[in-house]
């Protein structure tokens, strides 16, 4: 098959746009619709509601998209492919039976698992975790596809593996076909978050004309690999070199992306603008995977609490040190863990008394809700009347809520079953692969010659620069990426590990890693242990790192004034395919 097989997306995240999937299905020709459910903090949801019920555990939102768009699916020869399975990929299957005989809706639906490890799991030396979950890949989604599924549910598998899956299917790519792969997981990433690759969280969004209501992605991909990204007609945001670089950085690590089927090199990705809204990505190189699967490991840590003071006007730093002292003191027992962090939002002779105040907040764990309930944030408000002028908080008390601590684990794969189901009921073993390369560091590229020396300007480091961050358990990850060489000559020798520790100095005693990605005038890096034990331990406030990229592209650095000056023309399509010869 010579033609493109076009694979939209319509999730990124549990939670993501209810309609999408019907905007999807009416908004242009599609041979496959995938969405992407879960995420580490959405496998402890998920955990949660099968400790409740164990007839739960996969994504609720997906059944009521499938209840309103399954006949329209049909209708259209549209095949949907979605992890939405979660913790329960055989139990959404059976409720989706269910819903087709409701609608009378003639469908055939499979599922994949084998994933779930959280029985094995002391076995396999991965401790007792509420949830142990096993990243498969792509080729039990084929085997579902081939067997003629309509509907293809799975649990954990890699966030590019639905969109792998339908590819690899279309065009019988083979398991050593690591180059088409490979390609088939860059345009995986790049539509699995959804709205990311059509401007939501860009840094240069102010460039995009109607970003009211961004459409959701397509891939569309060749049998070379290579693939368009694109959008269907008439929808909100844009796709741009600008957009799909964006997306590309989204959580990565370093150069070679390992995956269950296929390592990726991203050191091979190029991008080209070829039309409005249409973004190219060339043939990428791939390799063998390596021989074990990481595996999701999330544990209940206990349970967490937190108030916020509000402080207003002047002697913000006294007033902090008085409320603090007072609130220890007054604890009748002490949690294990007791952690204080003012914001000093505050400005002085502030217009509006907000713009006065700063935030003191205060955050307590213990394996014991008792210590971090009502005993804590009780005494908290004791103080309303008794500590520091204009004392208030953010909110009333509450009890304390459970908090999940997330590890990554990995197992050797041929330990870890993959299982088809498929719509007749007969399993198939899917063999792990057996052709496998241990992952190991890329040397780092050659460096662009330096820009000679000139004038500087201290401006903040957006003004020339775009970058996205995102969590990986406990690490975050910034890529910061330019749109000219110049620019990149001069970002490469500039934005160094030690630049990083200066503009943000939360990361001052924390390891971090660069990578190079010359390709994409890109730089990417991994900030290790930032945030403590992963999203639902909340180590800070912004416990993903979702803003940490505008929080660096925001600090002041000194820039060469020629690449101040010659900042290139605003344009959401980027440059095209000639400007770019």
């Amino acid at each position: 098959m010579s033609a493109p097989v076009r694979i939209g997306n319509c999730s990124g995240f549990y939670g993501d746009r209810i309609t999408a999937m019907r905007e999807m299905l009416e908004g242009g020709e599609l041979d496959y619709l995938t969405g992407d459910y879960l995420a580490e903090l959405t496998m402890l949801i998920l955990g949660r509601d099968r400790m409740k019920d164990p007839n739960l555990g996969y994504a609720k939102t997906f059944l009521r998209q499938m209840e309103d768009c399954l006949g329209l699916a049909v209708d259209k020869g549209v095949r949907i492919v979605v992890n939405a399975g979660g913790l329960n990929p055989a139990g959404l299957t059976d409720k989706l039976r269910e819903i087709a005989v409701k609608l009378g809706v003639a469908a055939e639906f499979a599922h994949v698992e084998g994933d779930d490890l959280t029985g094995r799991a002391a076995e396999l030396g991965l401790g007792q975790p509420l949830t142990a979950n096993a990243y498969l890949g792509a080729w039990g989604i084929v085997e579902c596809l081939n067997s003629g599924a309509d509907v293809v549910v799975t649990g954990r598998v890699t966030d590019a593996s639905v969109i792998v899956g339908p590819a690899a299917a279309h065009f019988g790519w083979r398991r050593t076909d690591y180059d088409q792969l490979a390609g088939a997981v860059v345009a995986g990433h790049v539509i699995e978050c959804g709205t990311q690759a059509t401007g939501g969280n860009y840094a240069f969004f102010q460039e995009i004309a109607d970003l009211t209501r961004p459409g959701f992605p397509i891939a569309e991909i060749s049998s070379d690999g290579s693939s368009v990204i694109t959008k269907h007609a008439g929808t909100g945001g844009a796709v741009s070199v600008g957009t799909v670089t964006a997306q590309l950085m989204y959580e990565i690590q370093g150069a070679r992306y390992a995956g269950p089927d296929v390592t990726t090199r991203l050191d091979t990705v190029t991008l080209t603008q070829a039309g409005p809204d249409r973004v190219g990505i060339g043939p990428v190189s791939g390799e063998a995977p390596p021989p074990e699967l990481k595996v999701s490991l999330n544990t209940l840590g206990g349970f967490r609490n937190e108030m916020a003071f509000v402080l207003t006007g002047l002697d913000i730093e006294a007033k902090a040190e008085l409320a603090r002292k007072q609130l220890e003191s007054w604890l009748t027992v002490t949690p294990a863990e007791l952690d204080w962090e003012l914001a000093r939002l505050d400005r002085p002779d502030a217009e509006t008394e907000e713009q006065a105040s700063a935030i003191l907040r205060c955050v307590v764990r213990d394996p014991d809700p008792n210590k971090v309930g009502r005993s804590f944030s009780s005494v908290a408000v004791e103080l309303a009347l008794a500590s520091y002028p204009g004392c208030t908080f953010t909110s009333m008390p509450g009890n304390g809520a459970p908090y999940g601590v997330f590890t990554p684990g990995y197992v050797d794969a041929q330990q870890v079953p993959h299982i088809a189901v498929l719509p007749d009921g007969s399993r198939v073993d899917v063999a792990q692969a057996v052709d496998t390369r241990a992952l190991a560091a890329v040397a780092d590229p050659a460096m662009p010659e330096p820009l000679p020396a000139g004038q500087v300007r201290e401006v903040p480091l957006g003004a020339i620069a775009a970058a996205r961050s995102g969590d990986k358990g406990g690490n975050a990850n910034i890529g910061v990426w330019v749109r000219t060489d110049e620019q990149w000559r001069w970002l490469a020798h500039e934005l160094t590990v030690d630049r990083i520790r200066t503009m943000l100095p939360e990361t001052e005693n924390l390891t971090i890693v660069r990578t190079m990605l010359p390709e994409l005038r890109a730089v990417n890096f991994v900030i290790e242990g930032i945030l403590g034990q992963g999203v639902a331990y909340q180590a800070r406030f912004d416990p993903q790192a979702k803003g940490l990229a505008e929080w660096l592209r925001s600090r002041h650095i000194p820039v060469p004034q020629a690449l101040v000056e010659n900042q290139p023309e605003a344009s959401p399509e980027g440059p095209s395919i000639e400007e770019q010869a």
